[in-house]
């Protein structure tokens, strides 16, 4: 079976990531490859027209790593991964989804240079 898209980090994913321990770190990446395959709002949820989010839940510690579609080539869909955080209330802050929108901002001016 194929995945459904492809997944790619921007700079600070990775950072937000390589900042984890180890055991949070793979819980999140099989939650990303799992997303792939699966539709379920527990793992890949949309927040707005634009962003979306990867959700992992990991030792009682809610973790989201933001992210947008890019269908631009035609050809492979792949959801690019901005930045992550470690939620501490109820409601996704709107600084981060706003943070995740100009990220995706400036990876569209890049990439049509």
């Amino acid at each position: 079976m194929q995945p459904k898209f492809d997944v790619a980090f921007l700079p600070g994913a990775v950072e937000f990531l390589e900042d984890l321990d180890a055991k949070a770190r793979e819980k999140i990446l099989y939650n990303i490859k799992k997303a792939q395959y699966l539709n379920d709002d527990e793992l890949f949820k949309k927040l707005n027209d634009n962003i979306w989010e990867f959700r992992t839940l990991y030792n009682h510690t809610a973790y989201r790593l933001f992210s947008f579609w890019d269908k631009r080539d035609g050809k492979t869909t792949i959801v690019i991964a901005t930045h992550g955080i470690v939620k501490k209330t109820q409601k996704t802050p709107t600084k981060e989804i706003k943070r995740a929108e100009e990220l995706k901002k400036q990876y569209l001016e890049t990439k049509d240079k």
